[in-house]
């Protein structure tokens, strides 16, 4: 028996990188067979191409996809089989479970950067979250992080701070200090 339909869920905007996803004529022909014979999956791989970074790759659970779907899970896994089957996305496995992966478009049917520099292999993921997946939720009113300079950037100093360190000086290293009066001692 298959799992009650999800209402669809819309994720918040993200900063513009970049407005379209590109596709060949001939991919584009076989995406739209692809969605006469399995609508799901078609469907399926227009939500992961409208979310995917600039390396073609987006991470989130099975459940954050039947959302995004407005499907039920089993859909989803069935949808994502027929996608890996038919070599549209290959898929990366986070944790044990299985439940959370990394999916990549094949490249030569969408692709979001250059295409000379697709043939380099590195895998950098937008990552897709909801809330209720969360053990304490996603909330904007968290106090924030603490901060970490990056590196090349300058921290200024604030407050009294620390004195110098002192230590003993070694014997026969002692500095050769000049010595200077103060005025009383010239009178």
């Amino acid at each position: 028996m298959d799992e009650p339909r999800q209402q669809k869920q819309t994720l918040p905007s993200r900063s513009p990188r970049g407005t379209y996803v590109q596709t060949d004529r001939a991919a584009h022909e076989r995406w739209a067979a692809l969605g006469v014979k399995y609508p799901a999956a078609s469907a399926l791989l227009h939500i992961l191409a409208a979310h995917v970074s600039d390396q073609n790759a987006v991470v989130a659970s099975q459940a954050t996809l039947a959302k995004l779907m407005g499907a039920s899970l089993s859909t989803v896994k069935r949808a994502l089989k027929v996608l890996e089957t038919g070599n549209w996305i290959e898929t990366a496995q986070i944790g044990a479970s299985g439940t959370v992966n990394a999916y990549v478009l094949n490249s030569r049917i969408a692709w979001t950067e250059p295409r000379d520099r697709l043939q380099y292999a590195r895998l950098r993921a937008d990552v897709l979250l909801v809330s209720d997946e969360q053990p304490n939720g996603i909330s904007s009113n968290r106090s924030p992080l603490e901060r970490l300079p990056r590196i090349g950037e300058i921290q200024l100093p604030a407050g009294e701070g620390l004195p110098p360190p002192s230590q003993p000086f070694l014997d026969g290293m002692e500095p050769a200090l000049p010595i200077t009066s103060h005025k009383g001692d010239l009178e």
